[in-house]
Parts: structure tokens; C-alpha cells; sequence
């Protein structure tokens, strides 16, 4: 008789110095902290000197599927975002009826902060004109209320655009974006998510993280003699 299945039991613990158990996702500080360790055990976030998709070089790179192939890890900055996504909302005397992501790491955290707030969790994709442009759109049946409170949520956010391309088509339906949520922003001092002619949408990061790039003449790395690698290859 062959042995039973052993699933693989992986452990995540995080560097000294980080907090090594859940922390109450309240204390913005200690989530952050929380967010940062498990960023650096899932290897999501690395340190070294990398060759960016840009032709820009870093010190440190930011990979979303490290973290998102971690259900438990996922899962817990889910629960993080979920808690201060609805004290956020609820402070101001409304609540969450969606919660929305955009393709593709938003559909995993759509699904799981929905699944936590007892609502619904659809995703938008990226769909091309006759013209050659681009937009989100829901598809696949999912229906969208009118009036709905929706929350937004994303892995990863730099400039905004994947949050803010989400917008038209919940305006259409008429439905009511009163918040966003993501994992890490890359933008420290954003706030918030604009759209024209619209109140600004107050957005919330488990972790701001300050992650520089340099010009290759004008990368400090290179001045060092620290040999560069591409994050997600085999040159790595």
C-alpha cells in the first residue's frame, strides 16, 4: 500500500526583528511591520541590486506572486486590509455591499477580503477597443447594483491606474466607490484615488514602502562594484 499524501508544511517565519505572530490589524504600525516580515520570508520582497523591466536599476524589488502563492500569508494581509478598510468606512456611517479587484492578484484579494466581509468579490478585466485602448470591464455575468458601497482592492500600487481604471465602469452602473485597499503602495504620501469630476476615494496601504531607482550612469550599486542581477530570471 503506498503511503498516504504529506502535504508539504512550509514555514513562515519572518526576520528577526519582526513581529512573529498575527498583530491586532488596528495598530497601523505593527501591521506594517507584520506585512514587511512576511514581504521578506515569501521573498516578495528582495534586497540586493537588480536590473529593472524599465532598464532602471534598485535596491530592492517587489514581486506580488511571491506573497500570493502563500494562501496563509495572503490571507492574513487580507484580513489586515478588511478590518481597516471597514473601521475606515464605518467611522464615516457607511458600509461595504462589494468588493472589487482588478486582474489579476486583485481577483485572489477580492475574493478573500469579500469572503470576510460576507460580500461578494468580483474582478474586472482588461479588455481592448477597435481602437487599440484599453479598459476594465466586469464581465462573466457579474452585476453590479446601483447605490452598491464598493470597496477596491489591489496587490501592488505605484500610480494608481489599475485602481482608478476600475472606476468608469462602477460609475456606470451607477454604483458608489467609497474606498480603496491595497497590499504595498510603492507611492509614499498617496492618499487617495481620483477621478475627475469625483470626490477623492481614500485609500489604504498595509505597507508604504520608499523603493528608489537609479539611471544605470547614476546607480550608487553600480559605483560600488555590486554585481546586478534580473529579479525573476535565471540571472538572478
Amino acid at each position: 500500500m503506498s503511503e498516504p499524501l504529506r502535504p508539504l508544511r512550509e514555514s513562515l517565519t519572518p526576520p528577526v526583528g519582526y513581529p512573529t505572530a498575527l498583530v491586532d490589524p488596528r495598530d497601523r504600525v505593527a501591521t506594517a511591520q507584520r506585512i514587511e516580515g512576511l514581504l521578506l520570508t515569501t521573498g516578495a520582497l528582495q534586497r540586493g541590486h537588480f536590473l529593472l523591466k524599465s532598464g532602471r536599476h534598485g535596491d530592492q524589488y517587489l514581486e506580488k506572486w511571491s506573497l500570493l502563492q502563500h494562501p496563509s500569508a495572503a490571507a492574513e494581509i487580507a484580513h489586515a486590509l478588511a478590518v481597516q478598510s471597514l473601521d475606515l468606512v464605518q467611522g464615516h456611517g457607511g458600509d461595504i455591499d462589494l468588493v472589487v479587484g482588478p486582474t489579476t492578484g486583485g481577483v485572489l484579494l477580492a475574493y478573500e477580503v469579500g469572503r470576510l466581509l460576507g460580500v461578494r468579490g468580483l474582478f474586472a478585466e482588461e479588455v481592448r477597443g477597435t481602437d487599440g485602448s484599453t479598459r476594465r470591464e466586469f464581465r462573466r455575468g457579474f452585476q453590479i447594483p446601483p447605490r452598491a458601497r464598493v470597496l477596491l482592492v489591489d496587490d501592488i500600487l505605484t500610480t494608481g491606474g489599475s485602481l482608478q481604471a476600475l472606476l468608469p465602469p462602477l460609475y456606470a452602473a451607477g454604483a458608489h466607490p467609497i474606498a480603496a485597499a491595497v497590499v504595498a503602495s510603492r507611492t509614499p504620501g498617496l492618499d487617495s484615488i481620483e477621478a475627475e469630476g469625483r470626490d477623492p476615494i481614500p485609500l489604504i496601504a498595509g505597507i508604504t514602502l520608499d523603493l528608489p531607482t537609479y539611471e544605470a550612469g547614476d546607480c550608487p550599486l553600480c559605483a560600488a562594484g555590486s554585481p546586478i542581477g534580473a529579479p525573476g530570471s535565471s540571472g538572478r
